[in-house]
Order: C-alpha cells, then sequence, then structure tokens
C-alpha cells in the first residue's frame, strides 16, 4: 500500500504549539471552571511530545512568542525530548493561549489565537522535512494564513520526497467560523495526505449530522488519504485502509480527562506504524496509549515503556 520511508527524524510536525489552561475542576462548561492550570498544548505539539516520550525521534515547526510563555513551551518539549530547532520563537508576537475545560467529553474551550498562525512558509525548514519519514498538520493550523501556506508548503516538499503525510481534521467552526473557505481548504490539504484520524466528532463537524460512520470514512477516502481511522470514543475504532474496514472495540477505562486523547492516540499508532507493524496493530498499540492518558489529567508520564506497552496488547488479546 505505501512504504515506510528512512529519514532520522521519525515524525516532523507543523502548527499549533499553545499553553493549554486546563480548568482544575471538572466541568462541561468553561462558565463553571474557576482555576485553571498550565500545559503544552496543541495538537501536533502534544504528538511531537507523545512520539518523543514512546522512544521516537520527533521535532516541531512552530512560531511561539519570546515571552515566559514561549519559554515554558519550549522547555516543555524538550523535557520530553522533542527536537525544538525549528521552532521560530519571534518577539513580535505572543504565544497563543487556550482556556480549556476538564471533562469526560468532548472539552469546552476558548482560543486567544497570536503567534501560533504567524508561521510563514520561509520559516519551514527544508532540512527537518527532508529528514522526516511522517509529516503531520492539523486542521486547526490551517485556519489562518500565513500558517496554511506555511503547511502546505511543508507538504509539498514531502510530497515530492516521497513522506508519508498525516493529516487531522479536527475542523472547529469556534476556530474557523467562514465553514465554505474551511471545507474548501480542507478539500484540497487532505489531497496530499496518506493517512487520517477524523474523530466521530469531527467527522460530523465536517460533513453533518446523520450520517453512518461508514459513509463518513468513503467521504474521507473520496478526499484522498489510503488510511483512515475513525475514533468512535467508547463505541471504538473503525480502520479503513483503501475502503476495507476493521472494527476494534474500546478498551475499559475509567476516564479522568479526554482532552488530548486524540493526539495520544495518533502518537502511538504513528509510533506503531514505523515500527513496522500491520495497521491492526498499530490500532490496538494507540489504543494502549491513550488508554493511559485518559486516565489522567495533563500530559502522560515521561517514562512511557514501548515494549510494556507492546506486551499489554499481547495480553490483551491473547
Amino acid at each position: 500500500m505505501f512504504e515506510i520511508p528512512a529519514g532520522e527524524l521519525d515524525i516532523v510536525v507543523i502548527g499549533e504549539t499553545l499553553v493549554d489552561m486546563i480548568s482544575e475542576q471538572e466541568s462541561d462548561s468553561l462558565f463553571d471552571a474557576v482555576t485553571f492550570r498550565k500545559y503544552l498544548g496543541g495538537s501536533p505539539a502534544n504528538i511531537a511530545a507523545t512520539v518523543a516520550k514512546l522512544g521516537g525521534c520527533s521535532a516541531i515547526i512552530s512560531k511561539t512568542g519570546i515571552g515566559a510563555f514561549g519559554q515554558f513551551l519550549k522547555a516543555e518539549l524538550r523535557h520530553a525530548g522533542v527536537k525544538t530547532d525549528y521552532m521560530v520563537m519571534d518577539h513580535r508576537v505572543h504565544t497563543s493561549v487556550i482556556f480549556v475545560s476538564r471533562t469526560k467529553g468532548t472539552p469546552d474551550f476558548e482560543a486567544f489565537r497570536n503567534g501560533d498562525f504567524r508561521l510563514e512558509p520561509p520559516e519551514v525548514s527544508e532540512a527537518a522535512i527532508a529528514q522526516a519519514r511522517i509529516v503531520h498538520a492539523s486542521t486547526f493550523a490551517l485556519s489562518r494564513e500565513p500558517c496554511r501556506s506555511a503547511v502546505e508548503h511543508a507538504f509539498q516538499l514531502a510530497q515530492a520526497q516521497g513522506k508519508l503525510i498525516s493529516l487531522d481534521p479536527n475542523y472547529s467552526p469556534q476556530i474557523w467560523p467562514d465553514y465554505p473557505e474551511a471545507m474548501e481548504v480542507l478539500r484540497h490539504m487532505m489531497g496530499y495526505a496518506t493517512l487520517s484520524k477524523p474523530s466521530l466528532d469531527d467527522a460530523r463537524r465536517v460533513f453533518g449530522e446523520g450520517q453512518t460512520p461508514e459513509a463518513y470514512i468513503d467521504r474521507f477516502h473520496a478526499l484522498g488519504p489510503k488510511v483512515i481511522v475513525l475514533t468512535m470514543g467508547g463505541e471504538g475504532i473503525l480502520l479503513s485502509v483503501e475502503g476495507r474496514r476493521t472494527y476494534i472495540p474500546a478498551q475499559p477505562v475509567k476516564i479522568v480527562d479526554a482532552t488530548g486523547a486524540g493526539d495520544s492516540f495518533w502518537a502511538g499508532f504513528l509510533v506503531a506504524l514505523l515500527d513496522g507493524n500491520p495497521l491492526e496493530r498499530c490500532v490496538y498499540f494507540a489504543r494502549e496509549v491513550v488508554g493511559r492518558k485518559l486516565t489522567r489529567v495533563g500530559p502522560l508520564p515521561d517514562d512511557l515503556d514501548r515494549a510494556e506497552i507492546y506486551e499489554a496488547i499481547e495480553m490483551g488479546n491473547g
């Protein structure tokens, strides 16, 4: 179906690196949240950090300010093991911040954006793309220029060099209220993608309510990606390879916080993919990783043991 390319960097992510201010109180609404704690945030940044914690080699291309929040994010990424050489810290911008409610469901959030969408195409490191095996971005990063053009430049370089390209269709009308524009851009950018991980919520926001998971998968395939992994929360996961579907049930866990769960899942999937596993086994590995994320608030621990996770898969399927 596709070859796993060689490269010194397992994954290069491009897009938003921002501060997540997550409520300390569990709440479905920010209105009821009172106190918050800051964490490394942004879907690409979360994926890069989890890949590194799993022992992979990841790097990030993004823009922040030079103040305390930007320094915090760079320190958190480095602590996780992410290569930050390609981050742009610009004194002319402020680091983006998002306030997020801690919840077992889809979090309520409010974004204060500045630096993240100001990444420009010339600031995309061609050396980083050349070293990458996978290049990943999210729809959040496509919502404004010049970051949209920066991501497309990265994808064009990656495509020309035979890299795997991953795009998360995490469209949100709060971030991108111009729906027709968003769908035009997403259709275009999905044409570069080799693989994608929509959630059922994403699919409904992109294509509208009322369709079956299988119908959503078919519509995502029609945009270009050969591999679609549709996550459906407690209803499980549907893996589709050029339309051939496999259902994997959800792992029963006591959910403490769902923030960043999709990113943890996808980081696990990509690590297992680069390890050379069959795609179904990649889903089981990802399911184990996200199970560890759902049972805690904030980031995954630093001491993720890849071998132990593979052992857990064997025991669970034994």
